[in-house]
């Protein structure tokens, strides 16, 4: 049997750019999505601590180093520049990994930088 875990998750990502006109996606810093095991068009889960949406949407590789989260398109109304939000995947493995299963994580702290890691 297939369950679904939590694969990959960057907590508390500040939003650094908006941008309504772009094509829907979140634009993630690539060394963020290199360091979490998130690769280019993965589905996405979002959600908003300072306003408590969620949304699904697709991760786009942004300039390494920059520390860049940027919500596009339609998602650009779900959270604005200074929200704090957590961008999870998921995988679906078989059941008998779930017991030493461990997800990829980054927390982020000011100006997006990395404050710590679990499963890296």
């Amino acid at each position: 049997m297939l369950i679904t875990l939590l694969k990959s998750k960057i907590h508390r990502a500040l939003v650094t750019g908006a941008s309504l006109d772009y094509e829907g996606s979140l634009t993630i810093a690539s060394d963020f999505m290199e360091k979490v095991g998130l690769v280019p068009y993965e589905r996405i889960l979002c959600s908003n601590l300072a306003n408590g949406h969620r949304f699904e949407t697709y991760a786009i590789p942004g300039e390494p180093g920059s520390g860049a989260i940027i919500l596009n398109g339609a998602t650009s109304h779900l959270g604005k520049i200074g929200n704090r939000i957590t961008i999870m995947s998921f995988a679906q493995v078989d059941q008998s990994c779930g017991p030493n299963w461990q997800p990829r994580v980054i927390v982020l702290g000011e100006k997006n930088a990395i404050i710590n890691e679990r499963g890296i």
